[in-house]
């Protein structure tokens, strides 16, 4: 729980004089509050006596009219600080947290699930704030409004007050018994919230395939069971904290009961006067919110806690890549790629067994300004060899060399910088098409622009759009055809003039004609950019200066076209089999 605190720590303490002048307003309060009691007692004693006329009674009036006033504006200040200081630490905390998320290495994502994420990022975070904010408001009632409380009901009768405290201690033991049980069941409760976003979120963005297959019942069902889990553990949890607070308002009014029995025939004996009756009943209304906001603030502090503990696990985790201490500054590279001896094989899962190598003995060199060219069935490593370059995943064994430097000796930033790459899958934001091309890049100008959507094949397209590159493309794209997203995907790596080029099946979803104008485009960039090239379709990379087939994580040809038809092996024939396809869909 203390590393936790840490989490939390640099906000408070940037807020503390807030939080110091946020506290003595609400202290201020406390003791107004206190005073009314005693106005009320004067008033009633002179009521009483027939000491008091209509003009007395208005000084009363306004003597509460007064103390109302002075609480309301501390009272709005005390809000402003404290609850302005809970607003800070909850965007300061929502910040690390998505920070420390964009700093973790590609396996933590395959590990969690978005939905988990996101209830980090909402519910989490929300309750740390309110065990922040209200937190600190509901203690210090607690504390101060409750023993300033007691001292003045002490000031009024000794042996009074003594009886009517008598239950406090129950209220000391309760809490310890149901905070345990609280702290456990609200991790419960937001682990059951998390799996219940992801599936919301899951459904929501395959609503499209649900529709299309008529699973929207299969969907529901999904979601009902979920969410009966989620209510289950609440209702669960509800049977706590329901014994608490009932726990809590049955102490406090004991309490009153003592008053009234003891109280009133103190009254009768004139041992007190009706004044102080009075106030001390006053008194008594006075602690029992202090006795309920301690309950309030164990629920508020537990609920808090849970969450704050399971941020602090995101917080904890390292990425699995990382820059070396001494880690080499890089400005522009050459091009030049060096695979040695590769070997990799993905990250296990918690406690499963060792997968198996996706990529075995890996060695080729590029020289800048080269052309590679990636070829083999499905599942055989392309996608794998390409994402090993930027450091997406780091190789198991064997050395990438760029410009002969090892690239886990390069800053990572500066690493990444040199390279422009289009995904297998493309991936749109919700934003316009220019949005998504530039990547919010200041320096991207339209001449900039227009000429990566040329050499997309994308820039008639765009054209007749009516917005043109305004044109918003909605979530993931989804006004978009598939090939019109993966073009755009590729003018976003076509954009900048970064030496390496990385392209994983550029063209697989577009037309014969439109992927050999985009292949066009791309010849044009070679002898000035090093380029890598993964793609089931070979007239894809023909052109290369160098082509490897892939076959279960291991090179089985090399060579360029030339050399790889005469071998008559996977290349060719694969080769010959798309030219046929090709020309039959021509005729």
């Amino acid at each position: 729980m203390m590393n936790a605190l840490k989490l939390i720590k640099p906000y408070i303490f940037e807020r503390r004089f807030f939080i110091v002048a946020g506290i003595a307003c609400l202290i201020i309060v406390d003791f107004m509050q206190l005073l009314i009691p005693r106005v009320i007692k004067w008033a009633i004693d002179d009521l009483t006596l027939w000491q008091v006329d209509a003009s007395g009674l208005w000084r009363y009036a306004v003597y509460i009219i007064g103390i109302a006033v002075v609480m309301g504006i501390f009272r709005y200040c005390w809000r402003l600080c404290l609850i302005g200081t809970s607003r800070r630490v909850e965007e300061g905390l929502r910040e690390a947290l998505f920070n420390q998320i964009q700093t973790l290495s590609a396996p933590f994502f395959a590990q969690l699930k978005t939905g988990d994420l996101m209830a980090h990022a909402t519910n989490d975070i929300q309750h740390v704030r309110m065990a922040i904010g209200m937190g600190m408001v509901a203690l210090t009632d607690a504390v101060v409004l409750g023993t300033a409380s007691i001292g003045f009901m002490a000031y009024i009768n000794l042996k009074l007050t003594v009886l009517a405290v008598i239950p406090m201690p129950l209220i000391v033991f309760g809490t310890r018994f149901f905070s345990k049980k609280m702290h456990r069941m609200y991790g419960r409760v937001q682990a059951a919230f998390a799996e219940l976003t992801e599936v919301v979120r899951e459904r929501l963005a395959g609503i499209r395939i649900v529709k299309t297959y008529g699973r929207e019942q299969d969907a529901l069902e999904r979601l009902r069971s979920q969410s009966n889990t989620y209510i289950d553990l609440n209702i669960r949890l509800v049977r706590i904290t329901g014994a608490f607070f009932p726990m809590m308002a049955l102490f406090s009014n004991l309490s009153l009961a003592v008053v009234l029995w003891v109280g009133g025939r103190q009254t009768i004996q004139q041992t007190i006067t009706t004044g102080d009756f009075v106030a001390f009943i006053s008194y008594i209304g006075l602690l029992t919110w202090p006795m309920m906001a301690m309950g309030w603030v164990i629920n508020l502090i537990q609920r808090g806690r849970a969450s704050l503990e399971r941020i602090d696990k995101i917080m904890q985790r390292r990425p699995t890549i990382v820059e070396a201490d001494d880690a080499r500054p890089l400005t522009k590279a050459a091009g030049q790629i060096q695979f040695s001896e590769v070997t990799f094989s993905y990250p296990a899962a918690n406690g499963d067994e060792p997968t198996p190598d996706v990529l075995t003995k890996i060695d080729l060199t590029l020289a800048a300004g080269q052309v590679l060219g990636i070829v083999g069935p499905p599942g055989s490593g392309k996608t794998t060899l390409l994402n090993l370059l930027p450091r997406v995943f780091d190789t198991g064994k064997g050395r990438i060399r760029l410009d002969r430097h090892p690239i886990e000796s390069l800053r990572l930033k500066d690493l990444r910088k040199q390279i422009a790459f289009m995904p297998q899958e493309p991936f749109l934001f919700a934003g316009s098409i220019k949005d998504n091309i530039t990547f919010g890049s200041a320096r991207t100008d339209a001449a900039m622009l227009w000429h990566a959507l040329q050499s997309a094949g994308l820039a008639d397209t765009v054209r007749g759009f009516p917005h043109g590159v305004d044109t918003v493309v909605g979530e993931k794209g989804v006004i978009l055809s598939g090939g019109q997203k993966q073009r755009i995907a590729l003018a976003r790596a076509l954009l900048e003039p970064r030496p390496i080029l990385v392209l994983d099946d550029p063209i697989s979803q577009v037309d014969t004609e439109t992927g050999a104008a985009i292949i066009h485009g791309i010849r044009q960039l070679a002898g000035r950019r090093t380029i890598l090239i993964a793609s089931h379709r070979l007239s894809a990379v023909s052109f290369a200066d160098q082509i490897i087939t892939l076959q279960n994580g291991r090179i089985v040809e090399q060579g360029n076209h030339d050399e790889l038809m005469q071998n008559g092996q996977y290349y060719a024939m694969t080769h010959r089999l798309q030219e046929i396809e090709e020309q039959t869909v021509k005729n």
